[in-house]
C-alpha cells in the first residue's frame, strides 16, 4: 500500500538460481503471495499433476530468481490485468510441509489491512525461517550389527571402543562415535563396509517433549481456585473470548492461567503463551516444565538459527503443543491452536516499532478472534485500553486482589529529595534515609534491590571547560558513558566509541565529566558505603543471555549476593524469598518528556518493581526516591491505590479524547537529506484532511528523536473519534502526495511510543 513502509527481506533469504523458468501448460492457475512488498498475490501456473491447495508453501520464479510463496487461492483469468495463460509462469516445486491453515492467511491479510502494511510483508513475518521450508537433513547413525564380526576383521582398540559405546546405546553418527573412541569417521564407516555396523537413517534435530495436562498443579486458595475454574470454562466453551486477568503482584496469576493452558492441553490443542521478550528467562520455562512436566517450545530473537528451524516445522506439524514466545511468535502457523495468553499485557515491549508496526497484544485478540479461541490477558497493571475494554463488556474480568500464602503488600515510603535531610550528599544519589534502609536491611541478613532504568555509568558526558555534550553523530541523543567496557555508547543505534582525551570543541585535556547517575554509577557509590555487601549489577549490558539470567537468578536464591543493582531486566517475573528492600534511585525519571502514557507506563514499571520485595513471610519496604511526590503517580504508589490513579488517568484521557477513548495515527516522514523530508512533511501537511471536523492533524513537528540512525524524521499526528476507522483515511491522505525518492513514510496505526 502507498506509503506504508515495507522491509524487503535480504536476499541472502532466497534462492538466487538462474535457471530459466518457461511458461508451460497449467492445469489451473493460483494466486501466490510472495514475501516481498507487493500489494496483492501473483498469478502461477499449477502444472497438472501437482496438487496445490490453499496455503501450500511452494516455489515460483520471479525474473531470474526463485522464490518461496504461499498459495492464496485460485487465480481468475478474467480479473483486470490478469496474466495471459500463455504467459503465465509456472509453481516450480510444492515444499513438503502442511498447508499454511486458513486461519493464519487469513489473520495475514487482517494484519496487513490494519497496519497498512503490503500482505507479503506480514508473510515474511509468518515464515520468518525460509530454511525451515527445506526438510530436515538426514544424518545417518551406525548401530552394530547382530552376531559376532566375520572372519579375519581385525579388532584394534578404537573399533573394539565403538562396539562397546553401541553394546546397549542407540545408533548414533560417525562422528560422534569417532571422537569418542580417539579415530576418525573413516574407522567407523570401514567397519560398516565389512558389516560389523549397520546404517540407519536418524532425524536431525531436536524432538519437542509434549507437556502433560493431566499433571496435578499446586493447591490453589478458593479466589484462584474460581479464577482457574471460570478460565477452564472458556477453554470448554471453544469459542471466542475475551479475558482480563487481574491480581496485584505475588497473587499467583501463573499459576491460575496455566490450569487455562492444562485444559486446552488435555482437549488435544495446541497452547501460544506470549510474553515480553525481557521476560523470556530459563526461570519463566523452567516454572512451566516443573508445571506440566516438559519444557516448552521456544521463540524468541536469541534462538539460535537450526533451532528456530526445527521450531518452525515443529509447530506447523502440530508436534509442538505448547510455545512460549515473544510477540513474533504469534504469527507461527499453528495447526490447532487453542488458547493464547498474553502474560504482563501492559508492556511496552508487546509494541513493534519498526517494519511492520504493530501491538502483539491487539493482533493477539484479532487472531483470537479469527480463530474462535479464548484469549487471556494477564496483569497486575493492566493498561487502560484493557481495562476500558473490560469496562464496556468486551472482555471478561477476573481480580486476584490479595497475594498469595499471606504475604503481604509491602509498604511503600516516598523519600522527598527536596527536603535538604532527604537530600544526597554531593556527587551521591543515594538519600540518607534509603542508606539506613539498606544497613538495616544487609544487617538482618536479608537481601534488598536498587532500580534505576539507566544503564552504563553516565546518561551525559560534558566538557567542564566549554560545557560540550558528547553526542551521537547518528542519533539526537548524548552518548552514554559505559565505565565497565571503557566506552561511550548511543543506546538506539548503537553507536560506540572511546571516551576522547581531549574536547573537540574547546581542545581541553581531560576535561570531560560525567553527569548524573547510571546504574553503574550507583554501583560504585554502593560499593563506597557497603565494602563487604556482596553486590550484582543486573542491565542487557551484563546480562548476555537467557543462561546468564538464570545463573544470576541462582545465585540471589542461593544467597550468594546481598545487593542488586539494575534496571527494568529485573523489574519483573522473578521470585526472591528473602529480598525485602526495594530502592528506586530516581522515580521521576519516566514523567518526562510529554509522552501520552508516561504516567501510565510510570507507575506499572515502579508497581512492578515495588512487587519484588516481601513476597513470602517476611515483610517488605519499598523506598521511592523522587522530586514530585505530590503527583498522583506517587501518591497513588505510596498509597497502593491503583484503581485511583488509573480513574484519574482515566478521565484525563477521555477528556481529551485520547486513547483508549480515540483513535491516533502517526504518519513519520523520514530520510537522510533533511531539506526533502522537510518539504514532503510540509506536503503531507497541506493534504491533511482538514475538512473534516471530526479530525484533528497536528504536525508535521520534528519527532523527539529528530535523528535517528542517520535519518532525520518529522511526525504528523491523526486524532478522530473513537470508532472511527482511520486506514482509509490516512490510504486517501497518502495517495495524494507524491512521495519523493530516498523518502520513506511510516504509517503507526495507535501509535504507542511518540519518540
Amino acid at each position: 500500500m502507498a506509503g506504508a513502509e515495507v522491509g524487503v527481506p535480504e536476499a541472502a533469504e532466497f534462492r538466487l538460481e538462474s535457471e530459466d523458468a518457461r511458461p508451460v501448460q497449467a492445469a489451473r492457475r493460483v494466486r501466490v503471495l510472495l514475501p516481498l512488498p507487493f500489494p496483492e498475490p501473483f498469478d502461477y501456473g499449477a502444472p497438472a499433476g501437482l496438487d496445490l491447495p490453499p496455503g501450500s508453501y511452494v516455489e515460483v520464479p520471479l525474473g531470474p530468481r526463485r522464490v518461496f510463496g504461499v498459495v492464496w487461492g485460485e487465480g481468475d483469468p478474467a480479473a483486470p490485468g490478469a496474466v495471459p495463460d500463455a504467459k503465465l509462469k509456472p509453481v516450480l516445486r510444492r515444499f513438503d510441509l502442511p498447508p499454511m491453515p486458513e486461519v493464519s492467511r487469513r489473520f495475514v491479510d487482517w494484519v496487513a489491512a490494519y497496519t497498512m502494511t503490503a500482505p507479503g510483508t506480514v508473510l515474511r513475518m509468518a515464515v520468518s525461517v525460509s530454511a525451515a521450508l527445506e526438510g530436515p537433513r538426514v544424518l545417518t547413525g551406525y548401530r552394530r550389527a547382530e552376531g559376532d564380526p566375520p572372519d579375519g576383521f581385525k579388532l584394534s582398540p578404537q573399533r573394539r571402543r565403538i562396539l562397546d559405546l553401541l553394546a546397549d546405546g542407540p545408533p548414533r553418527p560417525a562422528a560422534e562415535l569417532a571422537a569418542e573412541a580417539g579415530c576418525t569417521p573413516a574407522v567407523v564407516r570401514a567397519m560398516a563396509d565389512a558389516g560389523v555396523l549397520l546404517p540407519v537413517p536418524l532425524r536431525s534435530g531436536p524432538r519437542f517433549a509434549v507437556p502433560d495436562g493431566a499433571l496435578p498443579g499446586p493447591v490453589l486458595s478458593p479466589p484462584q481456585a474460581a479464577a482457574a475454574e471460570a478460565l477452564r470454562e472458556t477453554v470448554a466453551a471453544g469459542a471466542y473470548s475475551a479475558t482480563l486477568l487481574d491480581g496485584v503482584t505475588g497473587s499467583g496469576k501463573t499459576e491460575v492461567y496455566f490450569e487455562a493452558v492444562a485444559a486446552a492441553l488435555r482437549a488435544g490443542r495446541q497452547v501460544l503463551v506470549l510474553l515480553p521478550e525481557i521476560a523470556l528467562s530459563p526461570q519463566a520455562l523452567d516454572r512451566f516444565a516443573r508445571r506440566f512436566g516438559a519444557r516448552p517450545a521456544e521463540w524468541h530473537s536469541d534462538l539460535p538459527p537450526p533451532l528456530r528451524r526445527n521450531t518452525w516445522r515443529a509447530v506447523a506439524s502440530g508436534e509442538v503443543r505448547v510455545v512460549v514466545g515473544a510477540r513474533s511468535a504469534l504469527f507461527l502457523p499453528y495447526p490447532d491452536l487453542g488458547l493464547i495468553v498474553v502474560d504482563e499485557e501492559h508492556e511496552p515491549a508487546f509494541k513493534q516499532e519498526e517494519g511492520v508496526i504493530y501491538h502483539a497484544r491487539d493482533m493477539a485478540v484479532a487472531r483470537a478472534h479469527l480463530g474462535r479461541i479464548p484469549i487471556v490477558l494477564v496483569s497486575a497493571t493492566p493498561s487502560l485500553e484493557t481495562l476500558a475494554n473490560a469496562e464496556a463488556g468486551r472482555y471478561g474480568r477476573i481480580d486476584l486482589p490479595d497475594r498469595h500464602g499471606g504475604a503481604e503488600l509491602p509498604e511503600v515510603t516516598l523519600i522527598d529529595l527536596r527536603r535538604p535531610d532527604a537530600a544526597p550528599p554531593p556527587r551521591h544519589w543515594l538519600s540518607p534515609v534509603l542508606r539506613d534502609a539498606l544497613t538495616e536491611t544487609l544487617a538482618a541478613g536479608e537481601q534488598a534491590m536498587l532500580f534505576l532504568n539507566r544503564r552504563g555509568y553516565a546518561p551525559l558526558t560534558l566538557c567542564r571547560a566549554c560545557g560540550h555534550r558528547l553526542q551521537c553523530p547518528n542519533c539526537t541523543a548524548w552518548l552514554v558513558e559505559h565505565r565497565l567496557s571503557r566506552r561511550l555508547q548511543c543506546h538506539h543505534c548503537g553507536y560506540t566509541a572511546r571516551l576522547p582525551d581531549e574536547c573537540p570543541q574547546c581542545g581541553a585535556e581531560g576535561s570531560f565529566v560525567a553527569c548524573g547517575p547510571g546504574v553503574e554509577r550507583v554501583a560504585e557509590e554502593v560499593a563506597e558505603l557497603f565494602p563487604d555487601a556482596r553486590v550484582a549489577v543486573l542491565t542487557s549490558d551484563t546480562l548476555l543471555g537467557p543462561r546468564a539470567m538464570q545463573e544470576m537468578v541462582d545465585r540471589v536464591k542461593a544467597h550468594e549476593i546481598d545487593l542488586l543493582i539494575g534496571t527494568q531486566v529485573m523489574a519483573k517475573g522473578h521470585h526472591f524469598p528473602l529480598l525485602t528492600l526495594v530502592g528506586v534511585v530516581d522515580a521521576d525519571l519516566g514523567l518526562s518528556g510529554g509522552d501520552l502514557r508516561a504516567g501510565e507506563r510510570t507507575f506499572q514499571l515502579l508497581h512492578q518493581v515495588a512487587g519484588r520485595a516481601g513476597r513470602e513471610s517476611r515483610p517488605g519496604r519499598v523506598f521511592l526516591q523522587t522530586h514530585m511526590p505530590d503527583t498522583p503517580v506517587m501518591r497513588a504508589l505510596a498509597a497502593h491505590d491503583r484503581d485511583a490513579f488509573l480513574a484519574n488517568e482515566a478521565d484525563a484521557r477521555r477528556q481529551t479524547e485520547m486513547p483508549p477513548y480515540g483513535r491516533l495515527a502517526a504518519l513519520i516522514v523520514s530520510g537522510e537529506d533533511e531539506r526533502t523530508v522537510e518539504q514532503a512533511a510540509l506536503r503531507l501537511g497541506r493534504a491533511a484532511p482538514h475538512d473534516r471536523p471530526e479530525l484533528t492533524v497536528l504536525g508535521p513537528a520534528p519527532a523527539p528523536l529528530a535523528i535517528l540512525r542517520g535519518r532525520h524524521r518529522r511526525r504528523l499526528l491523526l486524532r478522530g473519534p473513537k470508532g472511527l476507522a482511520l486506514q482509509p483515511i490516512v490510504a486517501d491522505w497518502l495517495a495524494a502526495v507524491e512521495v519523493p525518492p530516498g523518502v520513506r513514510v511510516q504509517v503507526d496505526i495507535d501509535p504507542y511510543s511518540f519518540l
